[in-house]
């Protein structure tokens, strides 16, 4: 199981995060036709939901939407929500074990990511960013923390930042077996909601891979 801690700067902050650790068996074991009709159901389900969008609505009392605006920043999963509802993008249905956060995401509105847990070096430690720390992001460009950004590092550097994303060494490859899936929360938000995430996760992964191992920690 992965080793996780939470620094004194970020427990100070009162933010959750909660993470999922899946270990998948080999995809000759996988039920990819279950997870397609349950990626079916849950954005028609999103649809009728916001037959009639709003952003307003829909986002207006967004925790995510509020904590982006801080860093001047869009929320992704805001853009992730109305290239689907208004853009008729498709679902990006390429790797299984990414399109289970994303799909989530889509569902929830919630952050999430995708991260190898194989390639963690030690113990994955979050921490409230004090400055702008640069690393490698996962499209091979120098991106970088922001102060008062959640951020989490191992003992090779910074791995994930949740304005600037995940890090080259750490993020999900199309191989990777065994990985972790990061909740992110915002100041003050329940950890019940995170947990509910956590469990949502554990459905679609289960859909997908009934044999997968999971294992949850929430802090």
């Amino acid at each position: 199981m992965l080793a996780l801690e939470k620094e004194d700067t970020l427990f100070a902050r009162n933010i959750p995060f909660g993470l999922v650790e899946v270990w998948y068996p080999d995809s000759a074991e996988w039920d990819v036709e279950a997870l397609r009709a349950l990626e079916e159901t849950e954005l028609a389900a999103l649809r009728e939901r916001c037959a009639d969008y709003d952003r307003r609505a829909v986002f207006g009392e967004n925790p995510y939407v509020r904590f982006f605006k801080k860093f001047k920043k869009t929320y992704p999963v805001l853009m992730q929500v109305e290239s689907f509802l208004l853009k008729g993008r498709p679902f990006p249905q390429v790797n299984p074990v990414t399109e289970v956060p994303f799909l989530a995401e889509l569902t929830t509105q919630c952050l999430m990511g995708t991260h190898d847990a194989d390639a963690v070096l030690g113990t994955l430690r979050l921490f409230s960013g004090t400055e702008k720390a640069p690393f490698t992001g996962l499209r091979g460009g120098e991106v970088h923390t922001y102060p008062n950004d959640v951020c989490g590092r191992d003992d090779g550097g910074i791995i994930l930042s949740m304005i600037a994303g995940a890090d080259d060494r750490t993020c999900a490859k199309p191989e990777s077996r065994h990985v972790f899936y990061p909740v992110f929360g915002t100041p003050d938000m329940p950890t019940e909601e995170i947990a509910s995430r956590q469990a949502l996760l554990r459905r679609y992964v289960l859909t997908l891979a009934p044999a997968a191992k999971i294992e949850t920690q929430l802090i």
